[in-house]
């Protein structure tokens, strides 16, 4: 067989039966078990989709996306052995295996090797309404970029454009395992953004916004991510740096999410087992006050990190990461447990709609309890050390007094550690942001260092 017959929809072009892909990787680990493995897993995954920017009023790229691949792990008692192919025709698939299986017979044995355990395969896999094509073409997706940086540029005090773009992409997988696990799934990701200028010479400024979805009709309008694009822009003229303080710090929920996301790289099964992390052994421990609560929710339709199982087959769960600030459990998967002498917690591959449970305070009514700091929208470099939690990033955002904006800030740096972060938030928004696989509200943090001027 030397294609892979398709079925036709117009979001990015024709995407495969699920039927040739389950056959493909079927064949993998047949062939794997024929070449002498004790185990295999194997996944193949064909995702296609349109990206189109504009600048200028001019289109600047017109991209269309093609990508296939299967994957392949063997274990031969506990050496492993992994390999990949773009090629989908059988003798590619089993030249693919054969390197696999070459590759595990040169390796060290390791005892923590293996698939997941058997019993922990997902046995139902619910329709969590995920793939919603857009009948998108180049021409329709041009407009709209078009429409969106106009309306970003309808205000006189934008001087410049970075430009804005449409996407529509689509995707359909399939992971099998030789417990006999074999599933199939298919999942869409749309998105509109612009980016603009404000200012001239020295005193330019740049923002942007943004909008990602799974079904197109949830995606906000391209007019109205220019105008927020432009609104945001516009908010940060002026801006510069402030003396150096210890204050209270407001993050956006943009901002919040890389917290969150410190949380789980923290206690993630690989730092744990390296102790690399400074939260080694801590689960059972307060980390946060007591209305912080942070949990997966793997199931929820259309959202951005739903699924199922996670990349091993595991079936996924609702669970507790932090509940009344306590760190209830780790993130691991099926290495990282057994190398923990744990189960796996159904996160290979990463967290699934990972939610800091939002609080009843709108924006307004967090920069009210405040008073006077600091609000956070923008973050830059990577200075966070996870061994021992020490903390610092460039910021930028605006200085509130009494409760109110004052002025826009740039070139701070916001710096303490990421354990008396946790311990020092004071309030939750309700502001929820779900255009990620990690969703968060506003957070306020009661003192940080900012080093200004």
């Amino acid at each position: 067989m030397n294609s892979v017959p398709v079925q036709s929809d117009r979001t990015g072009g024709d995407l495969p039966e699920a039927s040739e892909l389950e056959r493909l990787v079927e064949q993998a680990l047949a062939s794997a078990q024929a070449e002498g493995a004790t185990a295999a897993e194997a996944g193949a995954s064909v995702a296609d989709g349109l990206s189109v920017s504009v600048r200028g009023g001019e289109v600047e790229t017109v991209e269309y996306q093609r990508d296939r691949s299967l994957a392949v792990t063997v274990f031969i008692g506990q050496r492993t052995g992994s390999a990949a192919t773009s090629d989908f025709r059988d003798e590619a698939v089993r030249d693919a295996v054969a390197a696999a299986c070459r590759i595990a017979r040169f390796t060290a044995e390791d005892p923590y090797a293996g698939l997941a355990d058997a019993e922990r395969m997902a046995r139902e896999v619910p329709d969590l309404d995920l793939y919603h094509p857009w009948g998108l073409d180049a021409e329709a997706a041009i407009e709209r970029a078009l429409a969106c940086e106009h309306a970003a540029r309808a205000d006189e005090r934008i001087t410049n454009t970075e430009g804005a773009g449409v996407s529509a992409h689509a995707a359909v997988s399939t992971y099998g395992n030789t417990h006999g696990f074999l599933q199939t799934v298919q999942g869409t990701r749309h998105g509109i953004d612009c980016a603009v200028i404000a200012g001239h010479g020295d005193h330019m400024q740049r923002d942007f916004w943004y909008t990602v979805a799974r079904a197109p009709e949830d995606l906000e309008s391209p007019e109205a991510v220019g105008r927020r694009a432009a609104e945001r822009t516009i908010a940060r003229i002026g801006a510069d740096q402030i003396p150096t303080t210890e204050c209270p710090v407001l993050f956006v929920p943009e901002m919040a999410r890389s917290i969150v996301g410190h949380l789980v790289g923290a206690v993630r099964g690989s730092a744990l087992y390296r102790e690399a992390t400074f939260l080694a052994g801590r689960r059972g421990e307060q980390l946060f006050p007591e209305f912080v609560r942070i949990h997966e929710q793997p199931h929820l339709p259309r959202a951005m990190g739903s699924c199922a199982f996670d990349r091993e087959g595991v079936a996924t769960a609702p669970r507790d990461l932090v509940s009344d600030g306590v760190l209830r459990d780790y993130v691991l998967d099926s290495y990282s447990a057994r190398r923990l002498g744990m189960e796996t917690t159904g996160n290979a591959g990463g967290v699934h709609n990972l939610t800091l449970e939002p609080g009843d305070e709108g924006f307004e009514q967090l920069l009210a309890r405040m008073g006077t700091g600091l609000v956070v929208t923008e973050m830059m470099g990577m200075g966070v050390n996870m061994v021992t939690g020490d903390y610092s990033r460039g910021a930028a955002g605006y200085w509130v007094e009494n409760g109110r904006i004052a002025q826009p800030v740039q070139e701070v740096t916001v710096a303490g550690t990421l354990e008396r972060m946790f311990a020092g938030i004071v309030a939750v928004g309700s502001d929820l942001d779900t255009r990620a696989n990690i969703r968060t509200p506003s957070v306020l943090i009661d003192r940080l260092t900012v080093a200004g001027s």
